[in-house]
């Protein structure tokens, strides 16, 4: 279960005692987010991760506690809204019981020059001493495996964009329960090479021969967990962005029409929408030339759901056995 959601549950810890909530204390868990996704995103991933940990919690109160990196460019409504979430000095002294960091939009082809990160490194350390498991998202995992290992991410040829299959690559407790193929969610530009993460002690678990590395792990004096696609996605994630690639290639803010998201819409969708594309690309521009339909949301579903929350679900799991162990040993 998660807290209500009230304005101090939201973005602080609850005070109230875990034996108010008939638990014991190892099951209320307390997690941080660092939400760094851009300005029109911002409140999406909250809520897409609210979502999700509910969906996963089977009985456990997850606490959340938002933050957010300095050095992220903003506008001036984010900053406001991120007056609501916790101070990240805040972080340095806390102790969390684990820990999710979203990835923000490289601004830079080196992601050393990102001006956040210096702040990324030290919450790479931090979160090894101070949380006992952390989820890297995305651009978050490959900024985080550069940090540790010197991993490089290589530029793709096409954009990774849609629902994919994948597989459970070994027998990890973060897979247990998970069907031996399941579908994720990316949306990505970039990847990290298998061949390198394995060369560096990182464990696969969950890959595609056609598609490579969707999840990894790699222990630490914590256990850190990387998400190069996105399972905390609404049904209509992808289905916005592309709506969005959509417009602005129309009033040219970008060259090409946008890759349609694969394995994403049904057969009659699909072909609808490439009809859309090619009378775009003949009238670009022609206020005539047709939108995509409005009721392209009723359309799709969140296949990769139960997935995502039997993934999160042992993540939480794990978390309540790290902490029960802690408090015996105290």
């Amino acid at each position: 279960m998660m807290l209500p959601e009230t304005r101090s549950s939201r973005n602080t810890f609850a005070t109230t005692p875990a034996a108010r909530f008939g638990h014991s204390a190892a099951r209320c868990i307390d997690i941080g987010l660092v939400n760094n996704m851009p300005d029109a995103a911002l409140e999406a991933t909250e809520r897409q991760f609210r979502t999700l940990l509910a969906a996963a919690t089977d009985g456990v109160v997850v606490r959340l506690r938002l933050f957010a990196l300095p050095g992220v460019p903003r506008s001036d409504a984010a900053r406001r809204h991120l007056d609501s979430y916790s101070d990240l000095a805040e972080l340095w002294s806390s102790r969390l019981d684990g820990l999710i960091v979203t990835g923000a939009e490289p601004r830079q082809p080196n992601l050393r020059d990102e001006p956040y990160w210096d702040s990324l490194s030290k919450l790479v350390e931090w979160a090894d001493d101070h949380t006992s498991s952390t989820v890297w998202s995305c651009l978050a995992a490959h900024a985080a495996v550069l940090h540790l290992d010197g991993i490089e991410r290589r530029p793709l040829a096409e954009k990774r964009f849609g629902v994919f299959d994948y597989s459970a690559a070994s027998d990890h407790p973060l897979t247990a329960g998970v069907p031996r193929r399941f579908r994720m969610p990316h949306s990505r530009w970039n990847e990290v090479p298998e061949d390198a993460l394995r060369a560096c002690g990182y464990r696969v678990i969950s890959r595609s021969d056609e598609m490579g590395v969707d999840a990894f792990v790699r222990r630490r004096k914590g256990l850190y967990v990387f998400f190069q696609g996105h399972p905390e996605y609404d049904a209509d994630t992808l289905l916005l962005e592309y709506r969005r690639d959509v417009r602005r290639f129309r009033r040219r803010e970008r060259d090409t029409y946008p890759l349609m998201p694969q394995g994403y819409f049904d057969d009659g969708t699909t072909a609808a929408l490439a009809a859309i594309r090619e009378s775009a690309l003949v009238n670009r521009g022609d206020e005539r030339t047709a939108d995509l339909p409005a009721d392209l949301a009723a359309r799709v579903t969140n296949t990769w759901r139960p997935a995502a929350a039997s993934i999160y679900g042992n993540w939480l799991r794990y978390l309540c056995a790290q902490k029960e162990h802690r408090l015996n040993a105290t």
